[in-house]
């Protein structure tokens, strides 16, 4: 038998952990799984819109996918409908006041109980194509369960956590037009032996790298505009880096975006965390009177505000500092008469050369460097998940009040 239709009763049928539309722990509970649809923090569940789609009664045309782990039924496909299923039933329960429009539902339903081969076929070939799976998801499924060599842009995922870090970045254009071979030489990095290799330093690299997703999240580059042009939209400073380290031997590299990479490698990093009893800005700054100083002023307090009521601000409210330290920075810039990039790179190193060990071993555990922090600043303007990090943003806010001080301080 490789299929065959038969009557499961819901209360026996299992969800499946590893379903590329998003996977989670392999010993996670069916509530585990409702709890993370429910919440559906990436847009990929939409129950109430299939609930909707669904109208007054449940469809046996449209059978589940089942295969059999010893005498446990996993759903390897339709797990949406059968969790709306076991929401109707009462076999998982939702959060008081959840509202979702549920269809008549069967107690026993009809399944095609199959092989894994055949439901991994049907699986694949029923999403891959659709849009129901994003480049990375579709990349994960081919490599883990079809046994298709990882390509580049997985690779580059699971040793830097980019892409899941900016899920701007999870386009196929992305994929297919930045991240492919040719182009990622091109800009200094390789595939050696199914790793990434790198012309640059950790430093340089996760500068250029945080340029282009500052660019592909700015819609600099796109399918119709500067398609195939991802060197020429790339910052002076990263072009700079590129020509720089052109000659440079590629060495494995170090470089991380977080710790989002670690759910497809199964392990845990230590958390990087602001030494304690560090200051936003490092501590009280002395500045010269003026826009720059009033603007600093508004900052802290900005920050003691969230200090206080954390509790009750949404978990995007970092944001709002970190794009302040970029108006701070570009009010600063102004009053010399300088770029933006040209004032933060011409003072960087000046500034951060007094500083202590341990702060500046903050600011490279948060890769913030002269090269990269024109990039850093320009994607907390733009509100990416990355700029909620409070963490990096006192780091941040270090650097830069030590650089007006050096600018706009109150002796100078």
């Amino acid at each position: 038998m490789e299929q065959e239709v038969k009557l499961i009763n819901i209360n026996e049928l299992v969800l499946w952990t590893e379903n590329p539309r998003d996977p989670i722990n392999e010993q996670a509970l069916d509530q585990d799984i409702v709890n993370k649809a429910l919440e559906d923090k990436l847009g990929k569940w939409t129950l109430r819109k299939l609930a909707k789609e669904m109208g007054d009664y449940y469809d046996f045309s449209e059978l589940p996918t089942v295969v059999y782990h010893d005498k446990k039924p996993v759903v390897y496909d339709g797990n949406r409908r059968i969790i709306l299923g076991k929401i109707k039933h009462g076999l998982v329960s939702v959060p008081e006041g959840t509202e979702i429009q549920l269809p008549y539902f069967p107690q026993k339903v009809p399944c095609n109980v199959c092989t894994k081969k055949i439901a991994l076929d049907n699986v694949y070939r029923k999403h891959s194509g659709i849009g129901s799976w994003l480049p990375l998801e579709r990349d994960i499924f081919l490599h883990k369960f079809m046994g298709k060599e990882k390509s580049p842009f997985l690779i580059l995922e699971e040793d830097t956590g980019i892409i899941s870090s900016n899920p701007h970045m999870n386009q196929r254009f992305v994929k297919d037009e930045i991240f492919r071979d040719d182009v990622m030489k091109s800009i200094g990095f390789s595939i050696v032996n199914g790793k990434l290799h790198s012309r640059h330093s950790d430093e340089e690299g996760y500068s250029i790298l945080s340029d282009i997703s500052r660019q592909v999240g700015e819609k600099n580059v796109t399918t119709r505009k500067n398609r195939g042009k991802i060197l020429k939209v790339l910052s002076s400073l990263s072009q700079q880096l590129i020509e720089k380290n052109k000659n440079q031997k590629p060495k494995p590299s170090g470089l991380s975006f977080g710790e989002s990479n670690n759910a497809i490698k199964n392990k845990r990093l230590s958390k990087r965390t602001v030494p304690p009893k560090i200051e936003l800005f490092g501590g009280k700054l002395y500045l010269r009177a003026g826009d720059v100083s009033n603007l600093y002023r508004d900052i802290v307090d900005l920050y003691q505000f969230y200090v206080k009521e954390k509790d009750k601000l949404s978990k995007a409210f970092p944001n709002l500092i970190r794009m302040s330290l970029r108006l701070l920075c570009e009010t600063a810039s102004k009053s010399k008469q300088m770029k933006i990039e040209n004032y933060l790179g011409k003072n960087f190193d000046n500034a951060k050369a007094p500083l202590d060990k341990d702060i500046k071993t903050t600011l490279a555990n948060h890769n913030i460097t002269r090269e990269s922090i024109t990039q850093l600043l320009h994607t907390g303007a733009h509100a990416y998940a990355s700029s909620g990090n409070i963490e990096q943003t006192i780091s941040l806010s270090i650097i830069v009040g030590a650089i007006i001080t050096v600018t706009h301080g109150a002796s100078e």
